[in-house]
């Protein structure tokens, strides 16, 4: 394949991803037409009650960085500093999330940032094609099949590379399974979630504090609400399908305004329409998506959600996703602008990081809507905040090592396996943060995570 000759590729879906991923790929000469099933975001409403508020963090500032996108997305967003639990006696308790406020996260809309997303690739010359559902893929051929879902008509493209962005139910990951060329798993939660909203102040403004994330933790359930730049915030009730309580045993108005009363007695006024809303928005699944390899011969791959979709309770589905486009951009750079080649190496690269993340969103699940109301993980929560306000250059989080810098996910968790053991360690028997033997903590931190980053290359200064 020649390096200078510039590709026809077919982006199978216009969300997060694939927008981008079609701006790394413009960028680099290549002729892209994105076809997407949903209407054109940019003169539709977005869709009401679909979409979990995402939360957006360096490795995603990064990727738009690359493509200059980065500062149009941010003023898009709202900084969120730190986590809000909300106890059920309406004690309210905040944690921040890094060393200080230069480390927040940012609260953002799907539609909003969509929309930004597709408007600037398009501006930048990629072609797009909205209301179009893919119903065949022909594999050994390239070859799409699609229906217009407006007019009924068919029409088919033939493409030399096939990207497949079209999310965790992605219908080119189904098609190459269909063909044996990919193998997948699809592990779904017993839990779903349902969308509501708490409007903004009649003046405008927030009604509780604007640049927190709110956590309501109840054990096997939770409600959650990040904020918007209206003043708004989306809130998102996580609940098991079946039990008490349970998506089925909460249908009726009063069945919805009782479990509100007992459960999150401060969140229930602040929701307008609390059992219209419950009502009317549909309950969305939750699902952990795994598949090898991502790419057939070179000519077709998947990417962000296709690939590797996770549960978001870790924030970063969408910046996992923006960062399988930058590290798809670095390859094709490193390799003379070899496609196949490029498409190749992109799973090699990314899936041990994409596993990892999957799991620690599993695992921040049970961390959010329990573990945050214990007396001793918040004792650790506190110790370990002190630890990296003390030595920041030989200590930070797991949460900040995934959400304020570059290390690989997978070098985050294991390294996070050994801080708890650190962690565990100095909290026995300790009953406040401000008693930690700081000369001890040092010790076991130069013996055991010190060396696992130096053999890595990681570097804590960021």
């Amino acid at each position: 394949m020649s390096a200078s000759v510039h590709r026809e590729i077919a982006i199978v879906g216009a969300g997060l991803v694939g927008s981008l991923v079609a701006v790394y790929l413009r960028d680099r000469g290549h002729d892209v037409t994105v076809i997407e099933r949903r209407p054109d975001r940019r003169a539709d409403e977005a869709e009401a009650g679909r979409s979990i508020n995402l939360v957006l963090t360096r490795r995603g500032t990064r990727a738009l960085g690359a493509v200059n996108l980065a500062d149009g997305a941010l003023a898009l967003t709202v900084p969120v500093h730190g986590r809000m639990v909300h106890e059920r006696d309406g004690t309210q308790r905040f944690q921040p999330y890094g060393r200080d406020r230069s480390e927040s996260n940012h609260s953002i809309s799907r539609a909003g940032l969509n929309e930004y997303l597709v408007r600037e690739a398009a501006r930048r010359g990629v072609r797009f094609r909205f209301d179009s559902k893919l119903v065949d893929y022909d594999v050994a051929g390239n070859r799409l099949a699609f229906v217009d879902e407006r007019t009924g008509r068919s029409f088919g493209i033939e493409a030399e590379f096939v990207v497949g962005a079209d999310g965790a139910g992605s219908a080119v990951r189904a098609a190459l399974v269909r063909a044996g060329r990919v193998r997948e798993s699809v592990e779904t939660l017993d839990h779903g979630y349902k969308e509501l909203a708490i409007p903004a102040a009649e003046r405008g403004g927030f009604r509780i504090d604007g640049n927190a994330l709110h956590i309501w933790p109840r054990g096997e359930f939770m409600l959650m609400a990040l904020p918007n730049l209206d003043g708004s915030f989306t809130v998102t009730l996580y609940l098991p399908y079946c039990g008490e309580p349970g998506f089925d045993s909460v249908a009726s108005p009063g069945e919805v305004h009782a479990l509100f009363r007992k459960h999150f007695p401060d969140a229930a006024p602040l929701i307008a329409d609390l059992a219209g809303e419950f009502g009317r928005n549909p309950t969305g699944s939750l699902s952990t998506v795994r598949c090898e390899p991502w790419n057939v011969d070179g000519r077709a791959v998947l990417i962000g959600d296709a690939a590797h979709a996770i549960v978001p309770f870790f924030g970063q589905g969408m910046n996992a996703g923006f960062e399988d486009c930058r590290v798809l951009g670095q390859l094709l750079d490193e390799r003379g602008g070899d496609l196949g080649a490029a498409f190749t190496d992109l799973g090699r690269h990314r899936k041990p990081d994409s596993d990892a993340i999957a799991d620690m969103a599993l695992d921040n699940f049970v961390e959010m809507r329990d573990l945050v109301g214990h007396a001793a993980f918040l004792l650790q929560k506190e110790v370990e905040h002190r630890l990296e306000q003390e030595m920041p250059d030989e200590y930070r989080s797991r949460y900040s090592m995934v959400m304020y810098s570059h290390i690989p996910f997978r070098t985050a968790m294991e390294a996070g396996k050994i801080q708890q053991s650190i962690l565990e360690e100095l909290c026995s028997g300790l009953d406040a943060a401000d008693r930690i033997d700081l000369d001890r903590a040092r010790r076991l931190i130069r013996e055991r995570l010190t060396p696992f980053l130096a053999q890595r290359g990681v570097s804590l200064d960021y």
